[in-house]
């Protein structure tokens, strides 16, 4: 609930605008949302890095391991000497399998922490010397110039770690959509797509022993207190991970465990014990629902393959006009 308004809403110097936007929008509606694309400051980063090392956390190495296999089939199929756009390319940790198959003419990761980002970047291009590296801090949701420097070279997007069920359906199709327009025509996309599996593997998957995902979700309030002059009670919250078999996705919440009232910005907010901030979905796709969005989308699939056990896919699509209908 929101109390009152105590300023004005001129933006904060050296605040992101969207970030203050977003964010208290999202907390004063009834039911409170903040997208998660905000989890990434540097320290939100660095912990979803240590997420993805947890044995809980399945899909980096389940999604590696595809890599590791099948690398040289994505090169046969894509060809060599690509530029390769990765989107959200936070550490960079699974692309050195992509690039040693591939032989790009370039790398650009496109990443929305600019201090990760480019330390990422400044190792990778150590690690492959002669490689052009373009890093471009942007928020990949949307159209993005790719660096001139690039040329005319095909492109071939990299969009791992299933980033895309974060989004809503519709979110992930205008994404797709917006992915083609950055790639631009004769494009190909590599992507990660999680699948529909046990609750019994997807919950401990968002809610790890260590208490480190919990840490991650918790970090998001700690960074709107810091940028947003918040003095949001963190302590009065906990870390909630849902699977809603309805939607098919885990859902991440932040539950207020008493009657808090606080102020972000100026605006002062209420909740009660037991509201909940919405603060991200991770959704699970079935092999036909990860091939219709990717064709909402804009991309034909060309290849998948998967572990196993089924837990994961990769996916590689082109991009290609979307046909008439008979």
């Amino acid at each position: 609930m929101l109390l009152e308004m105590e300023r004005s809403d001129a933006a904060t110097p050296g605040v992101d605008p969207a970030f203050r936007a977003d964010v208290l929008a999202g907390l004063a509606t009834a039911r409170k949302a903040i997208p998660a694309r905000w989890f990434y400051d540097r320290r939100g980063s660095e912990l979803f890095e240590q997420i993805t090392g947890l044995p809980e956390y399945y899909p980096t190495r389940t999604e590696r391991a595809l890599l590791a296999a099948h690398a040289p089939d994505v090169a046969r199929l894509a060809g060599t000497g690509r530029a390769v756009v990765e989107f959200g390319s936070g550490s960079s940790a699974k692309t050195p399998l992509l690039l040693a198959a591939v032989e790009p003419a370039a790398y650009v990761p496109i990443d929305i922490s600019g201090d990760f980002l480019r330390e990422s970047a400044a190792a990778l291009g150590q690690r492959f010397a002669g490689l052009p590296v373009h890093p471009v801090e942007a928020d990949f949701t949307r159209p993005i110039r790719l660096p001139a420097a690039i040329g005319g070279a095909p492109r071939l997007g990299f969009f791992p770690g299933s980033t895309i069920g974060n989004l809503a359906a519709v979110a992930a199709v205008d994404l797709l959509r917006a992915m083609a327009t950055t790639l631009g025509e004769g494009a190909m996309l590599l992507i990660g797509m999680d699948r529909v599996k046990g609750e019994d593997v997807l919950v401990p998957a968002y809610d790890d022993a260590q208490g480190v995902t919990a840490a991650f979700n918790l970090n998001l309030l700690h960074r709107i207190n810091r940028e947003l002059d918040g003095d949001i009670p963190v302590d009065a919250f906990r870390h909630r991970a849902i699977w809603n078999d309805g939607e098919a996705r885990i859902e991440m919440h932040l539950e207020a465990t008493r009657d808090i009232a606080f102020t972000v910005s100026g605006c002062r907010f209420a909740m009660a014990a037991g509201e909940t901030i919405h603060t991200e979905n991770s959704h699970k796709y079935g092999p036909r629902s990860a091939r219709q969005t990717l064709a909402a989308g804009g991309w034909t699939t060309v290849a998948e393959w998967t572990d196993p056990q089924q837990n994961f896919a990769l996916l590689l699509a082109e991009a290609r006009p979307t046909p008439a209908a008979p």
